[in-house]
């Protein structure tokens, strides 16, 4: 266990043996936090990866589990995650956990996996998240816990709404933000409660990175863009959590 400003990090590992770090305000009362499940892209077991998002996430007040998980899996990496989302309901529900209440959330491939989620609840046995969060991502692409796009769920759900929130930088190259203004077209049309923020940075900034083309992978990064982008990422991950107001 490892305690840095005022962060209380954990190791786990859920039933697939997949690691899980557990990110919580130090001095806080476990029971009392909610918790935020928060899946990474597509890059292999890149957890840490969104380390620095999930850390200043914790310092405003969550528990913030962040998990392993292989797209190049053969299913897609849709048992890691759905592993991960068992351990997190777990953890979320327990003394030693959080609040009993989940918000799930996921950047860039890990953004519609977990939207799809809240649009299929009958994957997961009638469950709902408290929120779903999509970070700089598409959703015309299938989803890797459904298999199919998030648009077509959406089209095709009879389930209850629950509150989604979508950010997306607004110089994302690598995934255009005009994807997150239809998907939160679509959802309105639906009804679903949607709210859509575009900070001023990029498909790594909004998560407090950059790309790094020689290591083909990102990592955190002090830009001023990023730190900008990647806090207010971090604040609308609390607020979906119940705990702060949202950023202006």
């Amino acid at each position: 266990m490892t305690t840095a400003f005022g962060v209380t990090h954990t190791l786990a590992h859920g039933v697939n043996g997949k690691a899980i770090d557990i990110y919580r305000p130090g001095a806080a009362d476990p029971g009392s936090l909610p918790t935020v499940l928060l899946w990474h892209g597509r890059g292999p077991d890149e957890r840490d990866v969104l380390q620095p998002l999930a850390e200043t996430a914790a310092r405003l007040g969550a528990a913030v589990l962040v998990p392993d998980w292989r797209s190049d899996a053969p299913d897609g990496g849709r048992a890691h995650l759905l592993d991960s989302l068992e351990f997190a309901r777990e953890y979320a529900a327990s003394p030693g956990g959080g609040a009993d209440h989940l918000v799930l959330a996921g950047w860039s491939a890990g953004g519609p996996a977990a939207v799809a989620i809240a649009l299929r609840p009958d994957l997961v046995g009638g469950w709902r998240p408290m929120a779903a969060l999509s970070i700089a991502a598409r959703y015309d692409w299938p989803s890797r816990t459904t298999g199919n796009s998030p648009l077509n769920d959406l089209a095709r759900t009879s389930a209850a709404a629950v509150p989604v929130w979508l950010v997306h930088g607004t110089t994302d190259v690598v995934v255009e933000n005009q994807h997150s203004q239809e998907f939160a077209d679509a959802l309105h049309g639906r009804g679903w409660p949607i709210h859509l923020e575009e900070p001023d940075t990029h498909h790594a900034g909004v998560v407090m990175t950059e790309y790094v083309p020689d290591l083909d992978r990102c990592r955190p990064t002090t830009t001023h863009h990023a730190l900008l982008g990647g806090t207010h990422t971090a604040r609308l991950l609390t607020h979906a959590a119940g705990l702060t107001t949202a950023p202006a």
